[in-house]
């Protein structure tokens, strides 16, 4: 049996996640079942790491052969298993829908979703080509070939992931968010299973609640007022989409907490712009650094003159560094004889 918790709203203010029509006639279903193409190469696993970047994060579940995520509608929560079958040239994705809001109607919300999610329509073959001319680049993209660029459902979460990650570890960033989906988003069952917090969730938080998390008082109180900005309708972050990086990182930085490297990573994680390096991540420069083999950090100038020659696809470098990473801090063992 499913148990939801009745803290949270159902409402996301995206247009990838789609509300039902008012008056329509709903099918209750409860759970089903389909399946998804995806561009070829993919490979589930890298994706999904590229996604959850952690073993502990709660919200992007993974087991090793299954990506689960609760995703609220406006008929209900849900929850996707999501696994797939065939090598990385002929991949088929099987799609389990669980939950009250598992309904005929949510299948193009689901499908919408889980693309963004997944990269599933993205393809990568101008990317490899590029790839092919450049030894280490070469290197780095056979090594992770049918990784997808992941993003996350809306632009709000992809920020709220960079707010609680500034200044921190990664890992312990991933932590405080999976406190603050379990305090105040939608929940599963015993609560393992957990969504994301939509903007209605947060906009009426005090800042004490977020302290009691651990947040800084900076970090609770950009969080709160970027929750009510949308939940009031003031901002529109999926609107960015139609503007130039530049714009849009203009507009990202009016919002409390949100400086450039935040901006760059919504672009990256929230709008999928795969041309984006966020030039001022400590760790990917570090990762450069290590991919390049060169002695000395890497400021600013040096991180830009060094991406230049990969212009196009510096965010797409970014996220396979990404995994090496993982790789190298043995976080990816489990990928051990993975089809390819």
């Amino acid at each position: 049996m499913w148990n939801f918790s009745n803290k949270a709203s159902l409402n996301l203010a995206s247009p990838h996640i789609a509300r039902l029509k008012e008056g329509a006639d709903v099918e209750i279903m409860d759970s089903y079942r389909f399946w998804l193409a995806a561009v070829p190469p993919f490979r589930l696993d890298l994706t999904v790491w590229a996604l959850r970047r952690r073993p502990e994060n709660a919200i992007d579940r993974w087991d090793g052969e299954t990506y689960r995520r609760v995703l609220p509608l406006a008929g209900g929560a849900v929850e996707l298993a999501t696994r797939q079958t065939g090598p990385a040239e002929r991949a088929r994705i099987e799609v389990r829908v669980h939950g009250p809001g598992a309904c005929a109607s949510t299948k193009s919300a689901v499908t919408a979703t889980l693309e963004r999610l997944l990269g599933l329509r993205i393809n990568l073959a101008n990317f490899y080509r590029f790839a092919s001319s450049q030894r280490r680049l070469d290197q780095l993209a056979a090594k992770f070939r049918g990784m997808k660029p992941p993003r996350f459902p809306t632009v709000f979460e992809t920020l709220v992931n960079a707010i609680a990650c500034q200044q921190v570890t990664l890992s312990l960033g991933i932590q405080l968010l999976n406190k603050l989906a379990a305090r105040y988003a939608l929940s599963l069952d015993d609560g393992s299973s957990i969504a994301f917090p939509c903007p209605a969730d947060l906009a009426d938080r005090r800042l004490e609640d977020f302290r009691r998390l651990g947040f800084s008082r900076q970090k609770g109180r950009a969080m709160i007022e970027l929750a009510r900005s949308i939940a009031s309708g003031q901002a529109d972050l999926e609107a960015l989409a139609g503007e130039d990086d530049e714009a849009a990182v203009a507009q990202l930085q009016t919002h409390r907490g949100i400086g450039r490297w935040s901006a760059e990573y919504a672009l990256l994680r929230g709008l999928g712009r795969t041309h984006v390096f966020p030039g001022d991540d400590v760790g990917a420069r570090n990762r450069l650094q290590h991919l390049l083999k060169l002695p000395q950090k890497l400021d600013d100038a040096a991180v830009a003159r060094r991406l230049r020659r990969w212009r196009p696809y510096a965010g797409l470098v970014y996220f396979h560094m990404l995994l090496d990473g993982l790789a190298d801090a043995g976080r990816l063992e489990e990928l051990a004889g993975a089809a390819r």
